[in-house]
């Protein structure tokens, strides 16, 4: 097995879908880096579902290689929860009462905005419906990545694909633009911002929407820019 511990079964899934879909070579070596695909035309394809920034040095890489690369992102809308015991046995199912949405893509675009117009990066994103297997265990643990406030009686083991609901691709700046409301005014702050997604077509019961953070991205892209204090708030204009 070659650089595959601890790829999840909707990893996998996605690969071997990307890889069929393109014709391509799955994990391929260029003796620094591996690939999760690379295409007859040369072009890699890297699927990462969570923790953007730390794809940044190897998209950095190979971007100077002058390759072209899409990076292949899924965002949750729901989430199906399913415990096991250690058998594999089901012991109950579940929908989680949280709802994703396409704005969860800022929280990972803070680490990668410096790439994301280079004319050779692509983002591609699905919205989809996952499976999230859960093992109970026989005493209280702490989570694998060690960031559980308080132990549970449960792991992670794995997460499945259900469903693939929307494709959207994100290359141009009118494509990363295009998710702010339409009746947005000329000059915004952070908090006229969440009104007009309130207030939007766009926006959906439960849908949870950082504006300071969309501000954040959207600034440090060089697509919007600072205008003015007004009454303590910052406001900015599309640049």
């Amino acid at each position: 097995m070659i650089n595959t511990f601890n790829e999840s079964n909707l990893h996998n899934t996605l690969k071997e879908l990307y890889a069929y879909k393109h014709n391509g070579k799955t994990e391929f070596f260029d003796g620094k880096y591996y690939y999760d695909i690379l295409t007859p035309k040369n072009e890699v394809i890297e699927i990462q579902t969570k923790n953007l920034s730390k794809l940044l040095p190897k998209l950095c890489a190979i971007l100077e290689s002058g390759k072209k690369i899409t990076l292949v992102h899924p965002i949750v809308i729901t989430k199906t929860i399913i415990t096991t015991d250690c058998n594999n046995k089901i012991i109950s199912k579940r929908k989680s009462p949280k709802r994703g949405s396409i704005y969860d893509l800022f929280s990972e675009l803070t680490g990668i905005y410096p790439i994301l117009l280079n004319e050779n990066f692509t983002l591609e994103i699905l919205e989809i419906n996952m499976s999230e297997i859960r093992t109970k265990t026989n005493e209280l643990v702490q989570s694998q990545n060690k960031k559980r406030r308080i132990k549970k009686d449960w792991n992670k083991t794995n997460k499945k694909l259900d469903e693939i609901l929307n494709t959207r691709i994100f290359k141009t700046k009118e494509d990363y633009l295009s998710l702010l409301p339409q009746n947005l005014p000329e000059e915004f702050s952070a908090k006229e911002l969440s009104q007009c997604f309130k207030q939007s077509v766009l926006f959906k019961k439960n849908t949870r929407i950082n504006s300071h953070l969309i501000i954040w991205v959207l600034k440090h892209m060089e697509l919007i820019e600072f205008v003015q204090i007004k009454n303590r708030s910052h406001y900015y204009k599309i640049s």
